[in-house]
């Protein structure tokens, strides 16, 4: 009888793990929506990367730092893009956190290069430098542009990410809740 038992309650835990599994795989982010931020993120980069090339030729060794460290945020990302690219929905895990924070990175990266060009713009108006503070002004709108794109990508993965961890959280839930109702269902069979 104790096994009649056991296997009623394998059953029931089956049943409710089945429909709760159902219930939530609905909202882990989809391949197509990780695909879509994950392009959202080539087109940024593809922009960013040339922006990082004229700031270093513009500036020299004053952001030698700087752009070395835009470089590596560029290399993580696209090495991200294309990991996730073969297995979208590996960025359901702590490597879609780390799509983020480069993302993260990158903005602020850029935005600091529309600082650093501003800043280079009223140096060069004092010295009569026009041709040169008009450059610097193109190079600091299109950083300041690119900033806010990456901006926007960070915050499509953050949504993607967050309802990831949603999802991780109404799993456990329904997971503690389905054992519940196991054991119930067990105390009442004896």
């Amino acid at each position: 009888m104790a096994s009649a038992y056991r296997a009623a309650g394998f059953l029931a835990l089956v049943a409710f793990g089945s429909a709760a599994n159902a219930q939530v795989k609905k909202s882990f982010p989809t391949d197509d929506e990780i695909k879509l931020v994950l392009t959202q993120t080539e087109r940024a980069v593809q922009q960013y990367k040339p922006l990082i090339d004229q700031l270093q030729l513009e500036l020299g060794d004053t952001v030698k730092d700087a752009v070395t460290r835009d470089r590596e945020v560029v290399a993580a990302l696209e090495t991200a893009v294309k990991a996730f690219r073969n297995q979208p929905q590996g960025f359901n895990g702590p490597l879609g956190f780390s799509l983020f924070e480069w993302l993260d990175d990158a903005m602020r990266n850029s935005l600091l290069c529309a600082s650093n060009a501003s800043i280079e713009v009223t140096s060069q108006m004092l010295i009569g430098n026009t041709e040169k503070a008009s450059s610097l002004l193109g190079l600091s709108h299109a950083c300041a542009d690119v900033s806010t794109l990456i901006y926007t990508v960070s915050e499509n993965a953050g949504t993607l990410y967050q309802r990831y961890l949603g999802t991780i959280t109404d799993v456990a839930e329904q997971a503690v809740a389905t054992v519940q109702k196991c054991e119930d269902i067990l105390k009442k069979k004896k």
